[in-house]
């Protein structure tokens, strides 16, 4: 994850209850949750591999929720694109593609068959209303799967793409636009490279609340030593 959730949560004036996590990898993001006090997880992932060191990682956790699943618009079986140079992150169900060209040193050269399932299947309630997914390009699938549930999904951290990076994966626009069909809109952007980063969806419909204190909070992180220079003033 690319961004500082805290920052986000207070930047948005955001109340996150639960948080759903696909392509969880080795729950590398769970001290951002616990840092936020989020304590309802959902961690989901494809790789058989990546799931042991998983639930090795957070095995003391007993409300944690683990899943070793593909999520994505179908129920079945498919094939999971296997490297190893950067321990299974750059696993994907979607081919390489520009992937190889700018990162040449990451081979694909395993496949792993797992067991897909779509979101919806799950019938989660509203107290998981952030949504944090990461699938190499995969993300749109999976959101098409999700249908159901993203009317109780406040906050969406999607991993985004401005070029083919693996094959047919959708560029953020494509993202961009469905998730409109529910209310979301893309707020913040974190790129890496310029090809591929991160994005934030929030639901449009955002208390006057949440607004204000959005805009408060960007005024005074851009003009910090302004108002620095005021208080030395007034307390000096």
């Amino acid at each position: 994850m690319l961004f500082d959730l805290n920052k986000l949560i207070k930047r948005y004036n955001l109340e996150i209850n639960g948080v759903i996590h696909i392509g969880a990898h080795y729950g590398e993001e769970d001290s951002d949750y616990n840092a936020a006090n989020i304590k309802k997880k959902i961690y989901i992932e494809a790789s058989s591999k990546n799931f042991r060191v998983l639930c090795e990682n957070l095995k003391n956790n007993k409300e944690i929720i683990l899943l070793n699943k593909a999520i994505g618009n179908f129920e079945g079986e498919i094939d999971l694109n296997i490297e190893e140079k950067n321990n299974g992150q750059s696993n994907s169900i979607l081919r390489p593609l520009k992937h190889l060209e700018q990162y040449p040193d990451i081979k694909f050269e395993k496949k792993e068959r797992v067991k897909m399932i779509k979101l919806n299947s799950l019938h989660l309630n509203a107290k998981y209303n952030f949504l944090n997914i990461d699938i190499q390009g995969y993300e749109l699938e999976a959101l098409k799967g999700a249908n159901e549930l993203l009317d109780k999904i406040d906050v969406i951290i999607c991993e985004i793409n401005r070029e083919e990076l693996y094959e047919n994966c959708p560029n953020y626009k494509d993202i961009s636009n469905y998730l409109k069909k529910f209310g979301f809109k893309l707020v913040e952007e974190r790129w890496i490279g310029g090809s591929w980063g991160d994005g934030l969806y929030l639901k449009k419909d955002l208390t006057l609340i949440q607004k204000i204190s959005s805009s408060i909070f960007n005024l005074i992180y851009s003009n910090n030593h302004l108002i620095n220079k005021i208080l030395g003033k007034l307390f000096n």
